[in-house]
């Protein structure tokens, strides 16, 4: 697919790894809308980017979802391509030890983070892909994923739903592609962002630069590099790429 002139949804674009790719899809000409939750922050994006159509959307929550498409649709029709980069990372192991004994993960925290790395996902792509279907468009959904669906110790709810959005890239290629949607996946290693920071602790992000073969952590704009790949390559169906610096072999 060449992105010239394709209108191109990017949620959780107001920074991070969205952000970038946001500014690499504008550089190949796309027509960009970024669905997110952070008011200030879209506009921050509007007054830099005024071609890019900022809707305020939590994509975690599927009435906001509809109502947001719904606006999307009537002023620009079916998208080409969906993003669904939006999500928290959230840190904390199963139990933890403490003074006053076992404490265990936050139930709370748990459903949060399946809201917002699983739950949305399959809100904005059951939305934008059923437009794509009655208008025939040959679209492309992309599902940022993480390597953490392998399986991180101290990110049970994480871990998840990343495995969640891998298992959604699989079951959607088979149920799209014969549609003319293709759908895949890209799974960042860890990376130079601030959600990242907040995350992981100094001494843990240490450690694992250490067993990167590359000896440092990802960069957003190298991940967006990998996301425009992966939509541009019309033969990449089905499959979730990692791009991690040889993290896991």
């Amino acid at each position: 697919m060449e992105l010239q002139g394709k209108k191109v949804i990017v949620t959780g674009g107001v920074r991070g790894l969205g952000r970038a790719v946001v500014e690499k899809l504008l550089l190949q000409g796309a027509q960009v809308a970024v669905f997110d939750l952070d008011e200030c922050g879209l506009s921050e994006v509007r007054e830099r980017h005024p071609s890019v159509e900022c809707i305020v959307c939590d994509v975690s929550n599927y009435e906001h979802v509809v109502a947001a498409t719904n606006h999307y649709h009537q002023c620009f029709g079916a998208a080409d391509v969906l993003i669904n980069n939006a999500g928290i990372i959230y840190s904390a192991p199963l139990f933890k030890l403490t003074a006053d004994g076992l404490e265990r993960h936050d139930v709370h925290k748990w459903n949060d983070v399946l809201a917002a790395d699983l739950n949305s996902v399959f809100y904005m792509t059951l939305c934008i892909a059923e437009k794509m279907i009655t208008t025939r468009t040959r679209g492309v959904i992309v599902n940022i994923s993480s390597v953490a669906a392998a399986g991180n110790a101290g990110q049970s709810a994480y871990s998840a739903a990343k495995a969640g959005v891998n298992a959604l890239t699989a079951t959607w290629t088979k149920e799209l592609s014969p549609l003319g949607i293709r759908v895949a996946g890209v799974a960042p290693g860890f990376t130079e962002t601030e959600s990242t920071k907040q995350a992981l602790s100094e001494a843990l992000l240490r450690d694992v630069t250490k067993r990167i073969p590359l000896r440092r952590l990802g960069r957003a704009e190298e991940i967006a590099d990998g996301v425009l790949s992966v939509i541009t390559n019309d033969f990449f169906n089905g499959k979730t790429l990692e791009l991690d610096g040889g993290l896991i072999l």
